[in-house]
C-alpha cells in the first residue's frame, strides 16, 4: 500500500519506519531536513511538500503538534490533492472539536477519515506497541485497523468522529493525576523512613498500585527500567502531558464536567514546565514534591 505519512518527529518518524518494516511504500513529509534524513535511512521517499507525498497515496498517516497546524494541513493540503479513495487518518492528539471539523471537511469532499490519537511514547512508536484509540464510522475503523496495527499492539474502535481524541484525553488526565499521586506517595514513603525499593515491593503487589508505578516508576532504581533511570531524558516530555490536560480541561469545560483531580494535575505541571522543567519527562514532576 502507497501511504502518505506527514509529520516525521519523534513519534512519528518510528510509526513511519514500522509501516515500512511491514511492507508498505511510505511518501514522507516534514518540515525538519533532520527528520527527513532518518525517514531515507528508514526506507521512506521524501517530498518536500505535503502536496507532493499524497499524490496517488491508498491512505494518508498524519502525526502532528496541535489542532490549528492538523486543520491548516488538511484543509490546504491533504483533501483536493489525495486521491478521494485514500483514507485519513490523523494520530495527533487534538481537541475533539478540530477533529471532527476536520473529518467533516473531509467527509464532504468524498473522503472517509479517522482520528487515532496514541498512547505508548517513543519507546513504543519505536518498537511498534503503540495504542491506538480510533473514532470513526464502523466502515472507515475497519479500513484503518490493518495500517494501525502495523504501528501498534492495540487497535480499539472508541466510538464516531472525536471519539480517540476524547478517549486520549480522559486516559492522560487519568495518567497526570496517577503519576501527581504515585511521586507525593514515594516522597511521603521516604519522609516516613520507608526503604523506597521496599514500599515498592509491597504496594505495586497491594491495593495502591497503578501504572505510573509498576510501568513508569519515578524512583530512580526502583521498578522497571524507566526516564527516572535516564536523568527523566526521553519519555513523555512534561510539555506534553500539559499539552493533553490543557486539552483534558477545555473539553471538562464545554462538558460541564467536575475534573478536581485533573485541574490540580494541570496547575502542577503548569508550574513545573514553567521552572524550566518543559522538557524533562513528566515523571520527573517528583523533583518538585
Amino acid at each position: 500500500m502507497k501511504i502518505a505519512f506527514i509529520g516525521l518527529g519523534n513519534m512519528g518518524g518510528g510509526m513511519a519506519a514500522n509501516l515500512v518494516n511491514a511492507g508498505h511504500d511510505v511518501h514522507a513529509f516534514d518540515l525538519a531536513e533532520a527528520a527527513l534524513t532518518r525517514a531515507r535511512e528508514n526506507g521512506c521517499t521524501t517530498y518536500t511538500s505535503v502536496k507532493e507525498a499524497v499524490q496517488g497515496a491508498d491512505a494518508v498517516v498524519s502525526m502532528l503538534p496541535n489542532g490549528a497546524i492538523v486543520k491548516s494541513v488538511y484543509s490546504a493540503d491533504v483533501i483536493g490533492h489525495a486521491p478521494t479513495s485514500a483514507l485519513l487518518l490523523d494520530c495527533s492528539t487534538i481537541d475533539v472539536a478540530t477533529a471532527r471539523e476536520v473529518a467533516t471537511a473531509a467527509d464532504a469532499a468524498g473522503y472517509v477519515m479517522v482520528d487515532a490519537p496514541v498512547s505508548g511514547g517513543i519507546a513504543a512508536a519505536n518498537g511498534g506497541t503503540l495504542t491506538f484509540m480510533v473514532g470513526g464510522s464502523d466502515e472507515a475503523f475497519a479500513r484503518a485497523e490493518p495500517i494501525l496495527a502495523a504501528m501498534g499492539k492495540a487497535v480499539i474502535h472508541a466510538g464516531a468522529s472525536g471519539a480517540g481524541q476524547a478517549a486520549k484525553i480522559c486516559n492522560n488526565m487519568l495518567l497526570g493525576a496517577s503519576m501527581v499521586a504515585t511521586c507525593e506517595t514515594f516522597a511521603m514513603a521516604e519522609k516516613l523512613g520507608l526503604d523506597l525499593q521496599t514500599f515498592y515491593d509491597i504496594s505495586s503487589k497491594a491495593s495502591g498500585q497503578c501504572w505510573s508505578m509498576t510501568s513508569y516508576c519515578p524512583v530512580p532504581g526502583v521498578g522497571p527500567q524507566s526516564p527516572a533511570d535516564n536523568g527523566y531524558q526521553g519519555g513523555f516530555a512534561t510539555a506534553l502531558m500539559l499539552k493533553d490536560l490543557k486539552l483534558a480541561m477545555a473539553a471538562a469545560k464545554d462538558a460541564g464536567a467536575d475534573v478536581p483531580m485533573g485541574q490540580r494535575a494541570e496547575e502542577l505541571y503548569s508550574a513545573f514546565a514553567d521552572a524550566g522543567n518543559a522538557g524533562l519527562d513528566f515523571s520527573a514532576i517528583i523533583k518538585s514534591l
